[in-house]
């Protein structure tokens, strides 16, 4: 994710459909210090959220890896945003597996999370589809108790 990303980041972290769960869309200038963020997340993580995009070269939306907290403990969490309009069509699914390949390769045998709003019924279909299953709920979280998704990861062989 670089700067060249921000019209497309802006319109996605701005559309009130892909952030129905989240307290608000995200301004232009709230998408600007998102890609900040992730590029800050690559430099001491050396991974975060990656721009996804079709083989066409089609902006779909962003998954990565980034470290989260839940309870206060930290975790490694998957996550995912697709635009609105290319929704229910495996993308998010793709990607995240891909991410779940990472972790096998780089960090295995380890806990990988999907922290979920509890109505999001599709993010939680896609964490179940990679094998995930519902392992705590996050209760620290400012203004909303959470579904904390999870599976162990193990060394790809």
């Amino acid at each position: 994710m670089i700067a060249d990303d921000l019209d497309d980041m802006a319109a996605l972290l701005g559309d009130p459909e892909v952030m129905a769960y989240y307290p608000a869309p995200k301004s232009r200038a709230e998408a600007a210090e998102w890609i900040a963020r992730m590029q800050q997340r690559y430099r001491e993580d050396g991974h975060g959220l990656w721009i996804v995009e079709t083989h066409d070269g089609d902006f779909l939306g962003d998954c990565g890896l980034t470290w989260q907290s839940v309870n206060g403990a930290p975790v490694l969490e998957v996550g995912y945003h697709v635009r609105a309009d290319r929704q229910r069509r495996g993308y998010a699914t793709e990607a995240a597996r891909a991410c779940v390949d990472l972790v096998a390769r780089t960090f295995a045998p380890a806990l990988l999370t999907a922290i979920i709003h509890p109505a999001n019924e599709a993010s939680r279909g896609v964490a179940e589809k990679l094998g995930m299953t519902h392992i705590d709920d996050d209760r620290a979280h400012p203004w909303i108790v959470r579904t904390v998704m999870g599976m162990t990861v193990e060394a790809a062989t």
